[in-house]
């Protein structure tokens, strides 16, 4: 079959030699920066495709293993593909601080400051100065060596924490040599300024950077694309581009679920903000396959042949799962905990927490709904208020300013002037936001010993960023012997008791959401935190649609239905695809209606 001309993209014109393709989670970045890349590649151009996701599935995209150097991609001559791995990033600066030491510096000395550089804010400064040499044309994989280095971002709230760093840390350095942070000696952050004021310069130079805007025909997308577009503005990137993705077109519009999917899109893309009307705009259109695979790949921008439809032999089933409500009455059952609810983005976090929150009050428990998400979705879900429900937010800004005032009031009361205005300095550190959300955090965890708190993750990198956290504290209180510590208990020993904490872990039923989630359930193993269920959002198995587009996806949804069922979840429940999103109370409660009796 021929390719299709007409899906190219306008930002593969004249690409500049950076594009960032960012946006809320689950929107597609990941298959557009790599069909792009390959794209360029297939012109000639030498290409770097770079993930700063900390979630990312390349490697199951491209089918190459990832690495922190840049690794050649089979079947691809020109293109490599690099994964700013955290952890390897955060070891490389741990080193590089250890060697400023004195020579004389002691073994405890020394494990010290390992310590105090095992927290999550490490891991970012170093995973951005891994980004940073790409933008200043430093470092091993220098931009130089490329005709285009393409990111594939985080979702939009880690990308924006990523993007702010420069100008953050820029203005924390300047005309600080003293003291010491939680990122090692000030002196030795000295010697990285240039560079983050290289990449400022970069990422605002419109003539090196596009930044792509990816967003679904979705209101929720849509307006998250908005709010981005404005913030990046603020720092200073302008040339910015909209993709609209999947956009669907029904084959059958008498087809009451294929039409209600386009009615939908086109409302959000009519009703979009000025701020995205106003700029250049690509529709790519939903394509009847999933994005793994060069050939998909090479497809899914007009770049190779489009496979056909797969044919309509989907049978019409019954999912291996229970309904939400089902989850509910189970939830209730245990009278009191914490509910957390994580996932990649853009799977659904917080339709699914808050109708649980929901579903819990309708059993007669007052639950406290939080987020950890700092695109904070929770409030505008709810859309309303419950008499029984207590809805808060996890905000970053408000809980650094508290902890600051907190410190300043303790520490600092009895320092004089000069050592005051040293604390105060070494505190407007961006790093001390790691340490003030993770109190903040641990504040909720304690709550759950008496009442049912739901908590409404960050995607899945930013997530685990916060789960580091919680395990260095851990290590740091459990480092005594044991007379020191039998009595005490820490947020991460709460997380992994099963009869204090259920992890809930949400999905889409494709190939991307069901491999992070996977891969979220091995870390989380790792720290001995159990996931007690999965839900599968937005099921379209059970609709009896007839559009041939949508029939054909359903093979693939129905292939990753199994395989969770089949030993990736010890429970599983479902959430069909509603042709109204469910926003406010009532539709919320609407989803977990206590269930009826097993028969």
């Amino acid at each position: 079959m021929p390719s299709d001309p007409d899906t190219s993209p306008g930002f593969l014109a004249a690409p500049t030699r950076f594009l960032f393709f960012t946006g809320k989670g689950g929107v597609g970045k990941t298959s557009l920066s790599t069909a792009t890349a390959i794209v360029l590649a297939d012109a000639g151009r030498r290409v770097l495709l770079v993930s700063t996701d900390a979630a990312s599935n390349l490697d199951e995209m491209l089918g190459v293993p990832l690495s922190n150097e840049p690794v050649a991609v089979p079947g691809v001559p020109g293109l490599s593909v690099l994964n700013i791995d955290p952890d390897a990033a955060a070891e490389t600066y741990r080193q590089r601080v250890l060697a400023q030491l004195e020579a004389d510096a002691t073994d405890d000395e020394r494990a010290n400051v390992r310590e105090q550089l095992s927290g999550a804010c490490t891991t970012e400064i170093a995973a951005f100065d891994e980004f940073a040499a790409l933008l200043a044309n430093q470092g091993g994989a220098a931009a130089s060596a490329w005709d285009h280095v393409i990111f594939d971002t985080a979702p939009t709230g880690h990308t924006l924490r990523l993007l702010s760093l420069p100008k953050a840390w820029s203005g924390f350095l300047a005309g600080n040599d003293r003291g010491a942070s939680c990122l090692g000696p000030h002196s030795g952050l000295k010697m990285q300024e240039s560079r983050f004021n290289a990449a400022l310069a970069a990422l605002a130079d419109p003539a090196l950077t596009t930044v792509v805007l990816v967003t679904r025909a979705d209101a929720s997308a849509v307006h998250e694309a908005a709010r981005t577009a404005g913030e990046l503005r603020a720092l200073g990137l302008r040339n910015q581009r909209l993709a609209i993705n999947g956009v669907f077109h029904a084959s059958h519009p008498d087809d009451p679920v294929a039409a209600a999917i386009e009615a939908l899109g086109r409302e959000a893309i009519a009703k979009m903000p000025d701020v995205l009307a106003r700029l250049p705009r690509d529709e790519v259109p939903l394509r009847p396959f999933d994005t793994v695979g060069l050939p998909a790949l090479r497809a899914l921008l007009g770049g190779g042949p489009i496979p056909p439809l797969v044919p309509d032999t989907a049978p019409r089933v019954t999912l291996p799962a229970e309904p939400l409500g089902r989850l509910a009455d189970e939830l209730a059952a245990m009278g009191h905990g914490l509910i957390m609810v994580m996932g990649k983005g853009g799977v659904g976090k917080t339709t699914i927490a808050a109708a649980l929150a929901v579903g819990l009050v309708q059993r007669g428990h007052s639950v406290h709904l939080t987020t950890t998400d700092p695109a904070a979705h929770v409030a505008s879900t709810l859309d309303g208020t419950l008499e029984g429900l207590r809805v808060g937010r996890i905000d970053p800004a408000a809980e650094t300013r508290a902890y600051i005032d907190r410190i300043m009031a303790t520490r600092g009361k009895s320092l004089d002037a000069a050592g005051r205005a040293l604390l105060l300095e070494d505190l407007q550190s961006p790093c001390t936001e790691e340490v003030a959300v993770f109190h903040a955090f641990s504040r909720v965890v304690n709550e759950a010993r008496s009442a049912f708190v739901v908590l409404d993750t960050a995607p899945t990198g930013h997530s685990l960023l916060l789960m580091d956290a919680t395990g260095a504290y851990h290590r740091q209180m459990t480092r005594g012997g044991a007379a020191n510590v039998a009595n005490i208990v820490t947020p991460l020993m709460r997380l992994q008791d099963a009869t204090m904490t259920r992890v809930i872990l949400v999905t889409l039923p494709e190939v991307t959401p069901v491999s992070q989630a996977a891969a979220l359930q091995d870390d989380l193993r790792r720290a001995r935190i159990e996931p007690w269920a999965w839900v599968i959002n937005r099921s379209v198995a059970a609709t009896g649609t007839t559009d041939p587009l949508l029939r054909a996806r359903l093979v693939g949804e129905l292939r990753q239905t199994a395989r969770i069922a089949d030993g990736l979840a010890r429970r599983t429940y479902v959430l069909p695809w509603l042709p109204e999103p469910p926003v406010g109370v009532q539709a919320l409660g609407a989803l977990v209606e206590p269930s009826p009796p097993r028969s």
